[in-house]
């Protein structure tokens, strides 16, 4: 029997290849016979760089940006000397992992840190930036990523409104004079594809997930609407909703070219070769529900596998609302840790044991 793990990160607790592996532990257990290859894979968000930089024989660059909250952390992005393109990834500089849920802020969380890694990815020469939107902890249209580069965000007095989504409650005007990274290929990389304002976009959909309520997400709402008036964009457009509205200032001011983050891992990783060789194909994320078959990565990778007529089995932490629609969708099964835990070594320990139940039930 040949199997192939493509497991998604399960936020928070373990990465792609730390679950790939803990699967894999799993089968080896019940079927000591079989052969398994993991594979790590993502779909933008959180754990993107770690999924690729093998197979791109990438370099780390560290920079200290500013974090959603506008606190000093260290971070970084990769490069490929080979096709001269830096990678970011938002997760590492604006995402939501990096402040305490006591702490989570979207009104305030601020974009800049991604403008920053970017502004160091120009600085060095770099022509070709891709940049993984997911995971974030922000809501404030791309505003802070787009001051990092030279953008101004402007009150009715012409003074630079403060950072985070509420500033833009104050925006008046918008200069894009000074900004930087306008003659640069850009590719942003999301499986999003959410307008920017109104019931799918980035404020309802995606705000409660970062701690806003039903009436912060109506504010914000309205002050992205009035963002892209400003800007002179048109706000339904596919993918300006990613990552707060970061999908909408790469795009509308730098002239990004959108792409799905889990096609472009799962190109890099050889993905489709390794499938269309084995027998069944184990996906999955930390939690499976409704949103999974809108182009998450377990979900691409379903279509993949079924493309071969592959049998796919979705590994879970939890299932969630709607997660009925994985099976409507494709998925042969769906399963969930039968004692989910945040913490790593519990984690691996009960993926494992999970995986390991399956297999056996299923001599």
């Amino acid at each position: 029997m040949k199997v192939t793990v493509a497991m998604d990160s399960f936020k928070g607790s373990l990465t792609s290849l730390e679950a790939g592996n803990a699967v894999r532990d799993g089968i080896l257990l019940a079927r000591p016979d079989a052969e398994v290859t993991v594979l790590p894979t993502a779909d933008g968000g959180e754990g993107t760089l770690d999924a690729i930089a093998p197979f791109i024989g990438a370099a780390a660059r560290p920079v200290r940006v500013r974090g959603p909250l506008g606190e000093i952390i260290d971070s970084y992005y990769i490069f490929s000397d080979s096709d001269s393109t830096a990678y970011i990834e938002m997760a590492k500089a604006s995402g939501i992992t990096l402040v305490p849920e006591k702490d989570l802020d979207i009104c305030n969380s601020s974009t800049f840190g991604t403008g920053e890694l970017i502004r160091d990815a120009i600085s060095k020469g770099f022509r070709r930036i891709v940049v993984f939107l997911g995971g974030s902890a922000t809501n404030d249209g791309g505003a802070g990523m787009l001051s990092a580069l030279g953008g101004r965000f402007l009150d009715k007095d012409g003074k630079p409104v403060p950072y985070g989504a509420t500033g833009l409650s104050d925006l008046c005007s918008i200069d894009t004079t000074g900004l930087i990274g306008t003659d640069i290929a850009f590719i942003a990389a999301t499986d999003v594809t959410n307008p920017l304002c109104g019931p799918s976009g980035a404020s309802h959909v995606y705000g409660p997930q970062k701690g806003a309520t039903y009436e912060m997400a109506e504010k914000m709402d309205l002050w992205l609407m009035n963002m892209a008036k400003l800007a002179g964009a048109d706000p339904d457009v596919p993918g300006y909703g990613a990552a707060g509205g970061c999908g909408f200032a790469l795009m509308h001011f730098l002239g990004a070219k959108l792409e799905s983050g889990a096609d472009m891992v799962a190109k890099i990783t050889g993905l489709e070769d390794v499938v269309r060789d084995c027998d069944i194909v184990i996906t999955g994320e930390g939690r499976m529900d409704g949103q999974t078959i809108n182009g998450k990565a377990p979900y691409r990778i379903m279509k993949t596998a079924a493309r071969y007529g592959k049998r796919t089995i979705g590994v879970c932490g939890i299932t969630g609302e709607g997660w009925e629609k994985c099976l409507a969708a494709g998925f042969d099964q769906v399963v969930p840790l039968k004692d989910p835990s945040m913490e790593k070594d519990s984690a691996i320990i009960s993926v494992a044991k999970t995986v390991a139940d399956l297999f056996a039930a299923d001599k």
